[in-house]
């Protein structure tokens, strides 16, 4: 018999992109991702691939795939947390709480729309849409003691808060607590 072995984690992302160069803008200009590599045509997928990363200690975190001919795909829907289909909902990217305030406030001044702000039982976090409608939430993650009694009533939690404009900048370490709290 055999049983499955734990893994360290998810390794990287990979989306197929319409636009290379507007979504390059995007990570590198908006999210201050470093492009840390591309596939040298001719490739084995016959497209442009470019490879990025968030931490310089990863090898890459994401890559974008040119789609050879997005002129003939029909739009994506407009992003929601409401599923329509299959596919993936959104990406959560972790940072530092300072690092996370300091991202908000630079996506903001970007013209970023925050199209969810919210503080969840174990992270505090905004949803945002990139150039080809992924949803992707930035958060940090709040100390584990605040969640660690009753993780299922953390996951339930979720404070709305505002959105737009120096309000949505805001941010308290007064942590909403769940369980038994020592």
């Amino acid at each position: 018999m055999t049983s499955p072995a734990p893994a360290r984690g998810i390794s990287h992302l990979v989306l197929n992109v319409r636009d290379l160069e507007v979504s390059h803008r995007f990570w590198t200009e908006t999210m201050g991702w470093e492009c840390c590599g591309e596939l040298h045509e001719p490739n084995a997928l016959g497209t442009a691939m470019r490879f990025y990363r968030g931490n310089p200690a990863h090898h890459h975190d994401l890559a974008l795939v040119q789609i050879p001919s997005a002129e003939t795909l029909t739009p994506a829907a407009a992003w929601s947390m409401r599923p329509t289909g299959v596919g993936v909902n959104h990406i959560a990217i972790e940072y530092e709480r300072d690092s996370w305030l300091q991202q908000l406030e630079h996506l903001q001044a970007k013209g970023v729309h925050f199209e969810l702000r919210g503080n969840h039982g174990m992270t505090h976090s905004v949803y945002i849409v990139d150039p080809d409608g992924y949803g992707f939430e930035l958060l940090y993650d709040v100390p584990q003691e605040a969640w660690e009694d009753d993780l299922d009533a953390a996951l339930n939690h979720f404070e709305l808060l505002p959105n737009k404009g120096p309000e949505a900048l805001q941010d308290s370490t007064d942590y909403a607590r769940f369980g038994n709290q020592r």
